[in-house]
């Protein structure tokens, strides 16, 4: 395979990113995706448990340090690091980004989270210490895609609503979004993301513009995966018209079925709040529940609309040659 711009940029071998998912990532999941020939991301919480995690910006910096000497002992191809940036009281990043530069992590995922969260000074302060940059907006559109180029971001993500995890705020499915962003940006290539499983979901990407997979879901029911063999059981035996949409902060949520996710569903077409809905998911320590110990009456499972195209608990290097066309 000849390296496309985003092989190129990352210096990998496929144009294929793991998503950085929350509690989900480890170091030999991050690893695997390397060896693969693709980018492996640690997400936030990567490697810890609930009897592991900490609470302080500090001590949780830390524990990602230790998770990324953990990932260079398994691979010495590039791998990245998520850094979620918030407009104000950003109290994790001036945490983090010392760990990121001290170990050399070459890439981050910058995800932007709301207005405000794409700070110029720090894609500043990210390109001088030699760091790639994908950016990932949670509500991606034409005007915070150029203006992440302009920053100085080297690869911006396209997120349609077909995605898991926190949606878009504006209901447009990656086959919508991915061409709407790739004809915003000027000079670096884009990927898209949601709801891609397969090989067919990406040649028909590639068909849109992009020029790589960022994907999540997929790789949660892989055999490298930290998540439970039951919770990737019931990943393989549902498909997209077996998810629970609703309401939450700060827009949408999918979910597979479960006492949590239905009452979540109950509340939101009983008129409750954004507010109310996220207090009742839990946040994180929903997810973690749900994906991490596979209690989906106190906790759920979030994944993307494409799910009915994963039908076997298959290796992190099957699911990356069937992205990688």
């Amino acid at each position: 395979m000849q390296p496309n711009r985003v092989a190129r940029i990352l210096g990998i071998e496929k144009p294929v990113v793991q998503g950085p998912l929350s509690w989900l990532t480890d170091a030999r999941l991050v690893a695997a995706v390397g060896n693969a020939g693709g980018l492996g991301v640690l997400g936030p919480n990567a490697g810890l448990t609930a009897a592991t995690a900490v609470s302080t910006p500090e001590a949780t910096a830390e524990k990602m340090r230790e998770e990324i000497r953990k990932t260079k002992q398994l691979t010495e191809k590039p791998f990245g690091v998520n850094l979620i940036p918030t407009a104000v009281n950003d109290i994790w990043t001036p945490a983090i980004l010392p760990v990121i530069k001290e170990e050399g992590v070459k890439v981050v995922v910058y995800t932007g989270y709301g207005d405000g969260s794409l700070k110029p000074a720090l894609f500043d302060e990210l390109k001088a210490a030699g760091i790639t940059i994908i950016y990932r907006d949670i509500n991606p559109t034409p005007e915070n895609s150029r203006r992440a180029e302009q920053a100085g971001a080297d690869i911006i993500v396209a997120t349609g609503f077909d995605e898991g995890g926190t949606l878009p705020g504006t209901a447009l499915g990656t086959f919508t979004i991915v061409p709407l962003i790739v004809d915003a940006v000027q000079r670096v290539p884009v990927m898209a993301a949601g709801g891609i499983t397969d090989a067919r979901g990406a040649r028909a990407v590639h068909a849109l513009g992009a020029e790589g997979v960022f994907a999540g879901s997929v790789f949660i029911s892989t055999i490298e995966s930290r998540v439970p063999d039951s919770v990737k059981a019931k990943i393989v035996a549902a498909n997209g018209l077996d998810l629970r949409l609703f309401r939450t902060l700060p827009d949408y949520y999918r979910a597979l079925p479960g006492k949590l996710s239905d009452t979540l569903v109950a509340m939101d077409r009983a008129g409750a709040s954004k507010a109310e809905l996220a207090q009742a998911m839990g946040g994180l320590r929903g997810m973690r529940l749900g994906m991490l110990e596979g209690n989906t009456d106190e906790g759920y499972i979030s994944v993307g609309a494409g799910i009915g195209n994963i039908h076997a608990i298959t290796s992190v290097a099957e699911v990356v040659n069937q992205l990688a066309v």
